[in-house]
């Protein structure tokens, strides 16, 4: 299918296939200087919380001498980890006002396992597509919403850390009074090109096929046109990845809420050449520590992910469907 070109938000990278997508970030400061200009509750000065603050500092986070040291010695020595990702996609990984510096929940998860390892990190940018070709050469580990399918733990190792599915997110209060369970006859919005607006066309279906008002399905290129309409009470809902939507509501200052939980969620995994068993075992446990201190929800909690997303444990190649 032919991809979007403007992709915040779009869940391609999902559907277990090397797609890439282009992003255009100052489309995301637009969406908080507009929305925060709407009112609203949220920080101290009523200003909806920026990007640039909403990356976790990972300065207090120590070294864990004994996981480092079963890092592979190639790493020891370099002193250096390098991580691919495709920074195009709010709020996991994307670029910064500046359009260059890689910010989001993914990068920040990167730096928080380098100080665990005690080694920097190098995030490396490239088209999706390119990443899991270069795993084992051009990078260490890949960390871009890699959802985890069999096609791909055959080919590599993945180390679970995150859950991600599909949420409906309303105006604060729900006052349109969307069922999540039942949106025949609702006007729903959703971007072009995801998984979303295919399932909404066959949701649609279903309800005429039931003798129910079809689904008034309204797509938009991009997802902040999504977000800025829900907001404006020009849709009833939206229909997005669920970790796009918790964002869609930090980023309006609490205008929207998301109801109706995570549906179909499925694991994304840090990726690691399936060959080096030594860095596979030193990040798993690495994550593991994360998972287990609460760093890993303190980074969520500041890019507005709920913490439900975030698995327990940092399971290796984790079973799917």
């Amino acid at each position: 299918m032919d991809e979007p070109i403007y992709s915040f938000g779009s869940d391609l990278r999902t559907k277990g296939k090397n797609v890439s997508k282009k992003i255009i970030s100052a489309g995301l400061l637009t969406l908080a200087l507009t929305l925060s200009a709407c009112g609203g509750a949220g920080s101290e000065n009523g200003a909806a919380k920026s990007d640039k603050d909403r990356s976790y500092d990972v300065s207090a986070i120590q070294k864990d001498e004994t996981i480092a040291a079963k890092l592979p010695e190639k790493i020891k020595n370099n002193g250096k980890l390098v991580i691919g990702a495709a920074i195009d996609y709010a709020p996991a990984e994307f670029r910064a006002d500046d359009l260059q510096t890689g910010i989001g929940y993914d990068v920040d998860l990167g730096k928080a396992l380098g100080k665990v390892l005690g080694v920097e990190t190098e995030l490396s940018a490239a088209e999706f597509a390119s990443l899991l070709p270069g795993m084992g050469t051009k990078y260490d580990l890949g960390i871009s919403s890699f959802t985890v399918s069999q096609e791909r733990t055959d080919a590599y190792n993945m180390i679970a850390y995150i859950k991600v599915g599909s949420s409906y997110a309303v105006q604060k209060g729900n006052p349109k009074e969307l069922n999540p369970d039942d949106v025949c006859g609702k006007h729903i919005g959703v971007q072009t090109g995801t998984s979303q607006e295919d399932q909404l066309r066959e949701m649609t279906k279903e309800c005429t096929a039931a003798g129910k008002p079809e689904i008034n399905i309204a797509s938009y290129g991009k997802q902040t046109d999504v977000t800025t309409n829900l907001a404006g009470g020009k849709i009833d809902a939206m229909f997005a990845d669920s970790t796009v939507a918790d964002y869609s509501v930090a980023m309006t200052n609490g205008q929207l809420e998301v109801i109706g939980g995570i549906r179909d969620s499925a694991p994304q995994g840090i990726v690691v050449d399936k060959s080096d068993e030594q860095l596979t075992e030193a990040v798993q446990e690495a994550m593991q520590k994360l998972i287990d201190d609460g760093t890993w929800n303190k980074i969520l909690e500041s890019w507005g992910v709920s913490t439900e997303a975030a698995v327990t444990t940092a399971e290796l190649n984790p079973k799917v469907d």
